[in-house]
């Protein structure tokens, strides 16, 4: 869409308030509104704010930045459409006080990467399978961990009672644009699984935000509380957000060869080989807070292990058995509470440096791993994603590829919010410490 599209549109459908949405460096969604008298002042990209107070942007004393919507992103709230008139939505990109592309905007940063894939006639397309929870809330409106069923893997209604909030999400999700593949309740009470259709990068980590928050207004209006939290409850699996993932040059995809014994590409194997190499500093990325590290864990189906297979569900890269166009790569290790920019920039990033390197990927393990004992996985060469935050802090720390893709600014605003909120939960007393060991002493 042009400048010209969206000024069209706002006016054929009679859009009176327009929201400049953006993210800061974690992922979470920031924006601002305007009346649609300022939307092509704003289509100009001739808005300030005040950068300094977005998490991880600049000083005080260099707090001028410019938002500059992609008229591509243009799209309405369906559930905005009360009688102050109907609401728009524009992405932006931000731009520091001297009109250039901000290094500290993921989505710039994002676009740095796949500038850098198409220099060598390389695209990357995603398709995200985003898990959440829905929970009761309180007399109070508050969130609790009461589940509103009891329903597994696949379950109808009457077990399955968020299926209604569920179906108006997918409704008002293709309303604005998305193709949604598949809908259903997922392994965990409370748990439900959205897929949509892949696209390219950058759409797809616009679509992964958006995602976001039509998930949690939707379940917010059936008296729900919807969480991307990894592990909100102890014993139960957690949610992931799996990424499907494929390379395409000249149209086609360039992980397919017929003519290799496993119809993978010496592209896709240097790809997937660059992906493992990285994966302990990537996990900082793409499980970035203290909780996702409580589903890291062996016995949830979760992927703990440094390994691919084509076949099995418990390495950390499975490749599923479609050829052709739909040759692909599931990296199965996100959650959704990581910011989208950064982790396909790093997943990018890593592996266009195997491809680059060459690097050579190990062979696959087609055991069930988590079946494994220690010496099994020692033997094979198998190793483990960190098992903390901090344990992948310092893994990130050490990898100078997953840096660069983060370039020097969210490299260094997003390690420092991190260390702070590690050091904060260790700082804490936990309801654990207190039943183990308040009686025992």
């Amino acid at each position: 869409m042009t400048k010209e599209d969206v000024l069209k549109l706002a006016n054929e459908e009679k859009i009176r308030f327009i929201r400049l949405q953006f993210t800061d460096i974690m992922g979470v969604p920031k924006n601002v509104s305007i009346t649609v008298d300022q939307l092509e002042k704003a289509l100009d990209g001739d808005l300030m704010f005040d950068g300094s107070s977005i998490e991880g942007f600049v000083r005080i004393e260099e707090s001028d930045m410019y938002l500059k919507p992609d008229p591509d992103t243009f799209s309405i709230h369906p559930w905005d459409t009360g009688e102050d008139g109907k609401v728009g939505r524009l992405i932006c990109d931000v731009y520091n006080s001297q009109n250039e592309p901000f290094h500290g905007c993921p989505r710039v940063n994002l676009k740095k990467i796949i500038n850098e894939a198409k220099a060598e006639g390389f695209e990357m397309n995603v398709g995200p399978e985003a898990e959440f929870f829905m929970f009761l809330k309180d007399a109070h409106g508050r969130p609790t961990l009461e589940t509103h069923d009891k329903a597994g893997y696949f379950d109808l209604a009457p077990v399955d009672r968020g299926e209604a909030a569920r179906r108006e999400m997918v409704l008002t999700l293709q309303q604005m644009g998305f193709e949604i593949e598949a809908s259903h309740h997922e392994v965990a009470p409370g748990q439900h699984e959205i897929d949509f259709k892949y696209a390219d990068a950058l759409t797809t980590a616009d679509r992964v935000i958006t995602f976001r928050i039509v998930v949690r207004t939707i379940a917010q209006r059936h008296g729900l509380h919807a969480t991307f939290m990894p592990k909100p409850i102890y014993g139960i699996a957690g949610s992931g957000m799996h990424l499907n993932i494929s390379l395409f040059k000249d149209g086609q995809n360039a992980f397919y060869d017929p003519n290799k014994e496993n119809g993978l590409s010496d592209i896709a194997m240097h790809f997937i080989g660059g992906v493992l190499k990285h994966a302990a500093a990537i996990t900082a990325i793409t499980n970035p807070t203290v909780n996702s590290y409580k589903r890291l864990v062996p016995g949830y189906e979760a992927p703990v292990y440094i390994a691919w297979s084509p076949k099995n569900r418990s390495p950390l890269i499975r490749v599923p058995t479609r050829r052709g166009i739909g040759t692909r790569m599931e990296l199965r290790s996100p959650d959704p509470t990581c910011n989208p920019y950064l982790a396909l920039a790093v997943v990018l990033k890593t592996g266009l440096d195997g491809m680059k390197n060459k690097t050579e990927c190990p062979a696959s393990v087609d055991k069930n791993i988590f079946e494994m004992d220690e010496y099994a996985r020692e033997e094979a060469g198998i190793e483990s994603l960190p098992g903390t935050l901090r344990e992948a802090l310092r893994e990130l720390r050490r990898d100078q590829v997953v840096k660069e893709a983060m370039g020097p600014h969210i490299y260094g605003r997003f390690m420092h919010a991190k260390r702070t909120e590690w050091d904060k939960y260790r700082a804490k007393v936990h309801q654990w410490e207190i039943d183990e060991y308040l009686t025992l002493f």
